[in-house]
């Protein structure tokens, strides 16, 4: 017979998928390839950083049996780290801002985590996600934050997985590597592999308009989720990425109808936004050229936010005609 002992087996190994019909849409040459992290079981990327955090955290003694894992989360890692509780046993406790999609919250619950919503304000306010969820791993017997910013099992996550399953994929022929920057776990740990294996391949982050990695004189609000920051974290190490591409909400969240209108791949926001990024990256290079983009998460934690035609207009710069319209990245430069 043939199966795995638990779910935590199935993590990784994601798909690489062409994405022919942008590359004819756009004219692109190069070969543009998605790897579809919504493949994993927990639905997005950060299954592998959480995962990976827990087994460090087991292994150094920081989290014992009938542990309570606490984390900041917008929502996907700490999908992750519900999952790998439960299979592992520990009572999981994800904070949240009020930012974060209901779809999410509702998620989070019924994976068998508690939420713990909070005012979206400063990193280092008291009633903030990040000094609340510090505050309860403090406060509850054997709390343990992992701490996704700055644990350094994040992008080690990346550089022993993701790093290698593109390497593989490709067949070593990947030139370019293109991500979306938060935590800075996945552009961090890929991007190091990549470049120990070919110092010619170029990482390209991409940020939302209002983060700090692209433009850190202007850092203000923004509607996509998951994505970009007001800080820099610990994970972040600009030796790795060559490039960032901004990128604004508008530009996101057609670019996410786009995939799955054009492309099948129902995604979420900073999905769409990676992806502008990426056929950015890919306008003048040569048919021999890999680009990779990856896509971190699905679009049924945003159906009530990108995919609801009024709430894009309400937050965004996108009009009625962009969502009447094909969206096209270089149709408009």
């Amino acid at each position: 017979m043939e199966f795995y002992e638990n779910v935590l087996e199935v993590v990784g190994d994601t798909p690489l998928v062409r994405m022919g019909r942008v590359e004819e849409g756009e004219g692109i040459r190069a070969t543009l390839l998605a790897k579809v992290e919504y493949m994993n079981p927990g639905g997005s990327v950060k299954d592998r950083p959480a995962l990976k955090m827990l087994e460090v955290a087991e292994r150094r003694g920081l989290l014992k049996p009938g542990g309570t894992v606490v984390e900041p989360t917008s929502g996907n890692t700490g999908a992750g780290l519900a999952l790998a509780a439960a299979v592992k046993g520990y009572r999981c406790i994800c904070v949240m801002p009020e930012k974060a999609s209901k779809e999410k919250q509702d998620l989070l619950k019924a994976m068998g985590a508690e939420v713990v919503v909070t005012p979206l304000t400063p990193p280092d306010d008291p009633e903030g996600y990040y000094k609340v969820a510090e505050k309860l791993a403090e406060e509850i017997p054997g709390g343990y934050k992992p701490g996704q910013y700055e644990n350094p099992a994040n992008p080690l996550a990346h550089y022993e997985t993701t790093g290698p399953e593109l390497w593989r994929q490709t067949k070593g022929r990947i030139t370019h590597f293109v991500a979306g920057m938060g935590t800075c776990g996945t552009i961090t740990g890929t991007g190091r592999f990549l470049k120990e294996k070919n110092p010619e391949v170029r990482v390209v982050g991409v940020d939302p308009e209002g983060s700090i990695f692209s433009d850190p004189d202007n850092v203000h609000s923004y509607a996509v989720e998951g994505v970009g920051e007001d800080f820099y974290p610990g994970n972040h190490d600009g030796s790795v990425v060559d490039e960032v591409i901004q990128v604004d909400d508008r530009e996101s969240f057609l670019m996410t109808r786009r995939l799955m209108a054009e492309e099948g791949l129902f995604v979420g926001g900073s999905c769409g936004m990676a992806a502008v990024g990426a056929v950015r990256a890919a306008r003048d290079l040569p048919e021999e050229a890999v680009v990779v983009v990856l896509l971190p998460d699905t679009g049924r934690n945003y159906v009530s936010k990108v995919f609801s035609d009024e709430w894009v207009l309400a937050h965004s710069s996108a009009t009625q005609e962009d969502l009447e319209k094909p969206y096209r990245v270089f149709g408009e430069e």
